[in-house]
């Protein structure tokens, strides 16, 4: 594409030659002829004296002096996502079926639906048009997928889960699996599974990562709303629901029947404990475990820092003693004040 067309399909402006041809993207240092290059913060302004890029996408303050074609963004990353999305060689739909799918004649498949080999929909699954199933995906019984979404290889869908449009769901995630609910008998000394009877809905435009797993409920469906990005090996627990556009990051874990608000952002290898309710717009950063309910918008950290082992072990002692401490804290400040 020329720079022109670029530029138009992103409503921009150009400085300098738009009839450059532009044939990918790369960054700063690793761009060459050819291709188009981005500058999302000034403090990497220096790498654009010895780029090879053909042009630059950049903010007009960032451009004073800079040699080769401009695209004026006042959102280079925004803007890197849409111009991305012009040159990604995902194929999408043929309309193909291979012959060694196994789909149900009581099944429902929409027009341009690409199925590759060893895919299996069961009865009752209703595939939106335009849908893209990879090689070893299982679909089952009454499984709802919404139009344009894309299954990677190897995706298993339980009985009865809901996804909406647009989805995209990577390797070896698990969508509707038994939640992990059990009881003990102390007749019979031994654990009694819950059955889980209830669903996976999933809204529209929703990302999941590979090997992500999302738990059907046992007295409610699991609801993640729309817009809802997650990264790998990500696990939702049974009736967890998730609202509109909250991010959560790969290795987190959401206990069973937990609430989480809309516009949230949890970080990596964020633990939270069942039942408790996470309000809209609040930030966890990685590694924390949220142990109560989050009632403000805001950002949440726990844990006690970095610091040498030989140090943390005699924190260690200090935090078994603090009870101790503030009891004799209190019976000093008691003492003063009498």
């Amino acid at each position: 594409m020329t720079l022109a067309e670029i530029a138009a399909i992103l409503g921009l402006e150009i400085r300098g030659d738009a009839s450059l041809s532009i044939e990918g993207i790369a960054g700063l240092v690793e761009a060459g002829p050819g291709q188009l290059t981005f500058l999302f913060s000034s403090a990497y302004k220096k790498y654009l004296n010895d780029t090879r890029a053909a042009a630059v996408v950049i903010r007009q303050s960032d451009a004073g002096d800079v040699s080769i074609p401009c695209i004026f963004s006042e959102n280079p990353r925004l803007d890197w996502a849409r111009v991305a999305g012009i040159f990604d060689r995902l194929p999408g739909p043929d309309g193909q079926i291979h012959p060694r799918a196994e789909i149900s004649n009581k099944a429902s498949i929409g027009e341009k639906v690409s199925i590759s080999a060893n895919a299996v929909i069961e009865e009752g699954a209703r595939i939106g048009e335009g849908c893209c199933i990879g090689p070893g995906c299982f679909l089952g019984r009454n499984v709802s997928l919404g139009e344009n979404s894309r299954l990677h290889a190897n995706v298993s869908i339980y009985h009865e889960s809901r996804i909406g449009r647009n989805a995209i769901i990577h390797s070896g995630t698990v969508i509707g699996s038994d939640g992990f609910g059990f009881e003990f008998d102390q007749n019979a000394g031994k654990w009694v599974k819950i059955p889980q009877i209830y669903n996976v809905v999933i809204g529209d435009d929703v990302e999941l990562g590979a090997q992500v797993t999302i738990d059907r409920g046992a007295l409610k469906d699991t609801i993640l709303g729309n817009g809802i990005k997650l990264d790998n090996q990500v696990h939702v627990g049974h009736g967890v629901r998730i609202g509109d556009h909250t991010l959560i990051c790969a290795n987190s874990a959401i206990g069973g029947s937990t609430r989480i608000g809309r516009y949230c952002l949890i970080g990596g290898g964020v633990g939270i404990i069942d039942n408790i309710e996470i309000v809209d717009r609040v930030e966890v950063t990685p590694m924390t475990f949220v142990t109560k309910p989050l009632n403000e918008p805001g950002r949440y950290t726990s844990g006690t820092g970095l610091m040498k082992n030989r140090d943390w072990k005699r924190n260690v002692v200090g935090f078994a003693r603090l009870e101790e401490l503030l009891k004799r804290v209190r019976r000093l400040e008691s003492d003063k004040g009498s």
